[in-house]
């Protein structure tokens, strides 16, 4: 298995509040310039995964978001979205 493969089956099991720092730390990591190429590498991997993962669960946030809309008795009632519709902006 890569350390890519690895990065994102571990990534799958956070939080988003928890992927997001990571991922902050990584890019400050990153930043410092202070990591040989071969941990940037792996470094760089890790964050692709986590940036996939926040941008996957923001997504579906935004659709259940979109589905729930609140109806004028103050009832939730969900929607359907056209297809194609999930992260355009």
């Amino acid at each position: 298995m890569s350390q890519g493969a690895q990065a994102a089956g571990a990534a799958a099991d956070v939080s988003f509040e928890e992927a997001l720092q990571k991922l902050e730390s990584i890019v400050e990591a990153m930043e410092s310039d202070d990591l040989p190429l071969d941990q940037l590498i792996h470094r760089f991997e890790e964050g692709a995964a986590l940036a996939k993962l926040c941008q996957e669960r923001l997504g579906e946030a935004e659709l259940k978001v979109r589905r729930l809309e609140e109806g004028l008795d103050g009832t939730l009632s969900a929607h359907a979205l056209p297809e194609g519709s999930l992260g355009a902006p």
